[in-house]
């Protein structure tokens, strides 16, 4: 079993920066993508950001060119640098690890818990 410690999320006012992290429990022996999604109440989750170990990076429109993501494959860790925050963008943001966890296990997705990001105006 696998767990994921989310940090970096609070609040914040239009325009300004948060950086997000999240550190799984134990190191994986290999993982196929890193990412973050959000949700709000109320509402499904939706999709942020991925990296990919063998493909590109890629981020929904609404993020583009104001969010980045990047990560360590060998730590099993992954961040989401934030800036110019807009009051749509409160949610609250998940990570998520597609991978093995060993050799021997299948591949399967992970989640983090959570952590709030709440934008004002």
């Amino acid at each position: 079993q696998v767990e994921f410690v989310e940090s970096g999320g609070g609040l914040v006012q239009s325009g300004e920066s948060l950086r997000l992290s999240c550190e799984a429990s134990k190191q994986f022996f290999s993982i196929a993508t890193m990412a973050w999604y959000r949700q709000v109440p109320g509402k499904q989750r939706e999709f942020v950001a991925v990296m990919a170990s063998r493909g590109p990076t890629n981020y929904d429109e609404s993020v583009k060119g104001r969010f980045t993501i990047s990560g360590d494959y060998t730590a099993s860790t992954v961040a989401l640098q934030m800036n110019n925050l807009k009051p749509d963008d409160t949610a609250v943001y998940y990570c998520n690890v597609d991978g093995w966890i060993t050799d021997d296990a299948g591949r399967r997705t992970h989640w983090g818990k959570g952590t709030l990001v709440a934008v004002s105006s």
